[in-house]
């Protein structure tokens, strides 16, 4: 039988060391493989994470732009809800004079669906939706549900005019409140008559020759005149009629 070598103690202390250090190396660095991959996963977590908020945030970013190009505001329409009176009309007027100053020249459309109101107010507003016209917007003005008294005038203001079908225009003689002194009453009664002359001017001038004062004094005269779609195109007090059902 072969002989095997003489290790002395020493020797097998120290191969026993070299051994246990080798196998700590290795126990070392199995540790870091682990917290390396267990970090790489980590990692990998983490970018899925963004990458599915960023997925997030651009659908919310797409759909909120869809929305917007969706919206009235986007499409400068103006849908002018309730009475004519010093707060609708500023409102009104703030809003389009904010796209007028960040689109110059786009079209602008303004609905309405009101009984009406003030008379000043009520002329302030058409005087700047025609000066809108003037400034190179195409101003359209529309009706809905209904137009009537005041915002039956102002339906005239827009350059292109309409109301939806069943949507009804209502004409009427001027009314105020007067009280005070027969002087007064007597200077309140010429100013009603020279604003009726204004009011029947501005419905002959848009019927393009359809209307003549005396028809509007005769239909306004002592009663409301209601005017349904179908008739104020006729009368040339709209151009077009929308919301019909195609056949």
């Amino acid at each position: 039988m072969p002989v095997e070598p003489f290790v002395s103690e020493d020797e097998q202390t120290a191969n026993a060391a070299k051994l246990h250090a080798e196998a700590a190396k290795a126990l070392a660095e199995a540790d870091k493989f682990k917290a390396e991959a267990a970090a790489s996963r980590q990692q990998a977590k983490t970018e899925k994470a963004h990458t599915v908020e960023a997925e997030l945030k651009a659908k919310v970013a797409e759909e909120a732009d869809a929305a917007r190009r969706a919206s009235d505001e986007f499409h400068h329409v103006y849908r002018f809800d309730g009475e004519v009176g010093p707060g609708s009309v500023k409102a009104c007027v703030s809003k389009l004079t904010e796209w007028h100053r960040l689109d110059p020249g786009c079209q602008i459309e303004v609905i309405f669906s009101s009984p009406g109101g003030s008379i000043f107010d009520g002329m302030e507003l058409f005087d700047f939706i025609v000066e809108l016209g003037e400034r190179g917007h195409e101003t359209v003005t529309g009706g809905v549900g209904m137009a009537a008294s005041m915002a039956g005038i102002l339906v005239q203001a827009g350059k292109t005019r309409y109301l939806s079908t069943e949507a009804w225009l209502l004409i009427h003689r001027a009314s105020f409140l007067t009280f005070g002194s027969t002087y007064e009453v007597e200077d309140m009664v010429e100013l009603i008559k020279r604003i009726e002359k204004r009011i029947t001017q501005i419905f002959v001038s848009r019927s393009g020759g359809k209307l003549t004062t005396q028809k509007v004094h005769k239909n306004w005269n002592r009663k409301d005149w209601w005017i349904s779609s179908d008739e104020s195109l006729d009368l040339g007090l709209i151009d077009e009629i929308r919301g019909q059902v195609a056949d």
